[in-house]
């Protein structure tokens, strides 16, 4: 729930969003068609472990594309998620995925066969 006293339909749909997939990338474009480099990145890097994820394209939307900076109070976006937790964009992924971090998370996670 939001703590204003007005409901948010856009973080509505982000809390719903990341709740019912175990990984969602909010993105600029699509995971077969980045728009963004940094989108595009993350993409290859998800690829590349075999994560299986949504993938949110928040070009299709003003509101959702100002409302999931909100949301998580980061500024940028691509924007992960696993298993309903923020974990990070671009740079944040790409240092744990070259530290192995983001492999072992995502296998604690329950999301990536070992």
């Amino acid at each position: 729930m939001t703590d204003t006293a007005t409901a948010n339909p856009v973080h509505d749909f982000i809390a719903k969003t990341v709740q019912e997939h175990p990984v969602v990338l909010f993105m600029k474009g699509e995971p077969e068609q980045p728009r963004c480099g940094f989108s595009g990145v993350v993409v290859q890097i998800l690829d590349h472990l075999g994560a299986d994820f949504v993938g949110v394209d928040v070009l299709q939307s003003e509101p959702l594309r100002e409302g999931i900076k909100t949301y998580t109070d980061w500024p940028t976006i691509p924007q992960l998620y696993v298993k309903g937790e923020f974990v990070g964009g671009a740079d944040i992924v790409r240092e744990m995925f070259q530290t192995g971090e983001l492999k072992t998370f995502l296998e604690q996670q329950g999301v990536l066969q070992a």
